[in-house]
């Protein structure tokens, strides 16, 4: 079953302006050349011409009506015309019946279609037969009227039927693009997630250590232990370490298949003067501005503050070849990181702005895993701003997410 189509606007002008123009000539011609009354040629013309617009709303009562003045019609024009004007389907009732066809199949589909033609033949058919008084005219003229108004309509059909299949295909391929976009957008989502986690990995990771390496010496450190402390360390060091293999076995299921672990340290807030000095010795103009009381942060907020910065500063030489960009990492007024990166208006268009899509979605995740917040938009001069408030303390962190699942 055909889906019901909204039409545009200009659809409906276009039909009703050729339904009137039809109309204006057929029922003159219907009057003046095949002699039938004038009041049954303005009734039975308004039937043909009428079911074009009516083909959209309705189009099987349009076929109908269409079939009842072609055949009223053709029934009085036979009797009274000129042997030389054509006929049992005058040329208007030619175009009309295409029109209609194509239309029919453009509301409902192709079966339609040929039930219409199918109909409108048989309809053709039995004008002669029922025509009484027919002036003498030749089986030869009748039928190549016929075989010229059928073999415009099969065209018509088939045009129709091509157009409508191109529709269809492309509607198809559009809703394939969407899916496959989701898809995407889904699967770049979750990597960037499984990057995070390994990353969050050796956060913790380093964390763990310590308490293990404390837990193990403190026999050693720490005098006048009794045998029952000592022995809390040493739980305390077993459970460390068996932590720490249970976090390398889980992140071997988060590495893709073939991919070697990263043997270097994780990048912090000290690294990115580094990262800016590079980006300039490649031509970049950045101003940096960073409080190096953050060099004691937390771990995981210098590695998502290091991972903001990166990604800002790869989407602005993508998206905005030629502009300046300025980087500022300062303590905001709570215990917590303020990043921002602005980046001025293009000086020249991109070559291939067609990134990955990995960068919001991984500043995004990084700064919700905080617990912060994250602004990103357009600048009134045209450039791009990236806003980042991450907190230190991980429990705030944890509770603002949690209200926000609430």
């Amino acid at each position: 079953m055909v889906q019901q189509r909204t039409f545009p606007l200009w659809l409906w002008i276009t039909v009703g302006s050729v339904s009137v123009a039809l109309y204006s000539i057929a029922v003159p011609v219907s009057s003046a050349l095949y002699q039938v009354p004038v009041a049954v040629a303005f009734a039975f013309s308004a039937l043909i011409c009428g079911a074009l617009p009516l083909a959209l709303l309705k189009p099987r009562l349009a076929i109908g009506l269409f079939l009842v003045g072609l055949l009223g019609n053709g029934i009085l024009a036979g009797s009274g015309r000129d042997p030389f004007w054509p006929w049992p389907i005058p040329v208007t009732e030619i175009i009309t019946l295409a029109l209609l066809i194509a239309l029919v199949v453009y509301r409902q589909g192709w079966m339609l279609g040929v039930v219409t033609w199918s109909l409108a033949l048989a309809v053709a058919l039995a004008i002669p037969p029922l025509s009484g008084g027919t002036p003498a005219v030749s089986f030869g003229a009748i039928l190549a009227d016929l075989i010229v108004t059928f073999s415009i309509a099969a065209a018509a059909l088939g045009f129709a039927f091509l157009v409508v299949g191109r529709n269809q295909i492309r509607d198809e391929l559009a809703r394939e693009k969407e899916v496959s976009a989701e898809e995407q957008a889904r699967r770049q989502l979750i990597e960037e997630r499984s990057r995070i986690a390994r990353e969050l990995h050796d956060v913790v990771a380093h964390s763990m250590s310590v308490i293990q390496v404390q837990a193990s010496t403190a026999k050693y450190r720490v005098s006048d232990l009794g045998d029952p402390a000592i022995a809390e360390f040493d739980d305390i060091a077993a459970s460390a370490r068996s932590a720490l293999a249970e976090m390398r076995r889980l992140l071997g299921t988060l590495r893709p298949d073939g991919e070697e672990a990263e043997r270097m340290p994780q990048r912090t807030i000290g690294d990115v003067p580094g990262l800016i000095e590079s980006a300039r010795r490649a031509g970049v103009p950045i101003d940096l501005s960073i409080d190096d009381d953050l060099r004691g942060a937390p771990l995981s907020a210098q590695v998502a503050v290091f991972r903001i910065v990166q990604e800002a500063i790869s989407n602005a030489l993508r998206h905005a070849p030629g502009s300046r960009v300025s980087v500022g990492i300062a303590q905001s007024n709570t215990s917590g990181v303020v990043v921002s990166v602005i980046n001025s208006a293009p000086q020249s268009t991109p070559v291939d702005a067609a990134g990955g899509g990995h960068g919001i979605i991984g500043m995004r995740e990084r700064t919700s895993m905080l617990g912060g917040q994250l602004e990103t938009h357009a600048t009134p001069e045209g450039g791009w701003i990236v806003h980042a408030v991450l907190p230190f303390d991980a429990d705030a962190g944890a509770s603002v997410r949690a209200e926000g699942n609430a």
